[in-house]
């Protein structure tokens, strides 16, 4: 046994490895957590072009002869959202030349690069671009790299389009690299962003106008919805400043019309639906974003959609489209209706005839009843035989143990427990 000595001085020692444990904890979390406070607080990547080798894009204005590359860049990096510290650039451009005021694209093929810290969530890379122009400008803000995946430091190579417009007077408009800028995009994959951020492409690759890349900010309004009855969901969109503008491409019609599509999955929806208006403008000109386009949807039992952002069309249809506008972003905002019970239009089945029934005559049938009676026997005013059922005499010695013993064992306890604490009192009494 432990004297009150001992136990002072175990408890001093428990006191004093505690605290020691507990100081090592918290110095070992700040410790762990430097390292990502510091990641945390440096998340771009700036990246400038060294001089040599030259590597400069030319295009005339008007007409002459230019050098459109492709042109291999140098950028030596600083430390922050990659680890690269050098890395090889591809510049070029399709324009032999371009008219006063007028744009052309310049592609960068930006290779892998590695992440410093592995994301936790699915985002891309953005990619901006400050190059130094002569006889020009250049489009500014960000464009997606390559997509980023959850838990891996791997961003694969991509193309990156920006576009360049050429002064209003002047022979040529040279473009120098630069520098690049890398951040990690924000959303990841949370489905909270409302930008989209769509590649379109025409089917007629000699429209000047496109390839575009537009931000588009999409706003979905679902209303309250009855199964097997049309819902119109309203949808508008605009584009973001710094990035592209949709154009009228060419070979558009009267009868072309701009078609907005979204995903769709729960209360039995389609996989897609979708809604359009017709476009005005000729070939080039700006397409302006309607404001009031409904999207149709038909959901068949009671639940809740899901709706996401999807593809976008010009042209007569889905399958026949002038230009299609696409995106591979994980991150896009979700929008859900609520679909409440209803017949809607679904139609009503038509009811099985009942056939006629055929009257006959019932035969009479003859019931006697007959009655007996029986006098039980007994054995000196005693029952011969227990009953099968305990119920049937409110229980009995069949039935298994009955209250007493329920009684007589919790006794036994009782006095066990009152001499047992008879005995400690004692046992104190006599240290005392």
């Amino acid at each position: 046994m432990l004297t009150s000595k001992a136990r002072r001085r175990l408890a001093q020692k428990t006191s004093a490895l505690g605290l020691a444990s507990t100081l090592i904890f918290v110095a070992g979390s700040t410790f762990l957590q430097a390292p990502a406070t510091a990641a945390q607080s440096n998340m771009t990547s700036t990246c400038t072009a060294a001089t040599t080798p030259d590597a400069t894009l030319k295009v005339p204005i008007g007409t002459g002869t230019g050098d459109k590359g492709p042109k291999t860049a140098t950028f030596n990096c600083t430390a922050g959202t990659v680890t690269n510290t050098s890395i090889q650039v591809s510049l070029s451009t399709v324009a032999s030349s371009v008219t006063a005021g007028g744009s052309f694209d310049v592609t960068l093929e930006i290779p892998t690069l590695t992440l410093a810290t592995a994301p936790t969530t699915a985002s891309s890379l953005n990619v901006g671009w400050t190059p130094t122009v002569t006889g020009g400008n250049a489009e500014t803000g960000t464009k997606p790299g390559g997509a980023i995946t959850a838990q891996s430091t791997t961003v694969p190579a991509k193309s990156v389009v920006f576009k360049i417009t050429a002064a209003t007077t002047g022979t040529m408009v040279e473009i120098k690299p630069g520098s690049l800028s890398f951040t990690i995009g924000t959303g990841g994959g949370n489905g909270t962003a409302e930008i989209v951020e769509y590649t379109c492409t025409a089917t007629n690759t000699a429209d000047a106008e496109y390839p575009a890349y537009p931000d588009i900010k999409v706003a979905l309004t679902p209303p309250a919805a009855v199964a097997n009855t049309e819902a119109n969901i309203p949808w508008s969109g605009a584009i973001q400043t710094g990035s592209d503008t949709l154009k009228v491409p060419v070979g558009a019609t009267s009868s072309t019309k701009f078609i907005v599509t979204v995903k769709a999955s729960g209360a039995g929806a389609p996989a897609t639906a979708s809604g359009e208006t017709t476009i005005t403008g000729s070939a080039g000109a700006d397409l302006t974003l309607p404001t009031s386009l409904n999207i149709k949807i038909k959901a068949t039992t009671a639940g809740t959609v899901t709706l996401t952002p999807s593809d976008i069309y010009i042209g007569t249809s889905t399958t026949n489209s002038l230009v299609k506008c696409s995106t591979t972003q994980t991150n896009l905002k979700t929008y859900t209706m609520t679909v409440t019970a209803g017949n809607g239009t679904t139609p009503t089945p038509t009811p099985t005839p009942t056939p006629t029934p055929t009257t006959t005559t019932p035969k009479p049938t003859k019931t006697t009843t007959k009655f007996v009676t029986e006098t039980p026997k007994d054995n000196n005013g005693k029952v011969t035989k227990t009953p099968k059922a305990g119920a049937d005499t409110g229980g009995g010695g069949d039935m298994g143990p009955d209250g007493r013993m329920f009684i007589l064992t919790g006794s036994l306890l009782i006095l066990a427990a009152g001499a047992g604490g008879l005995m400690v009192r004692r046992r104190g009494l006599n240290r005392g």
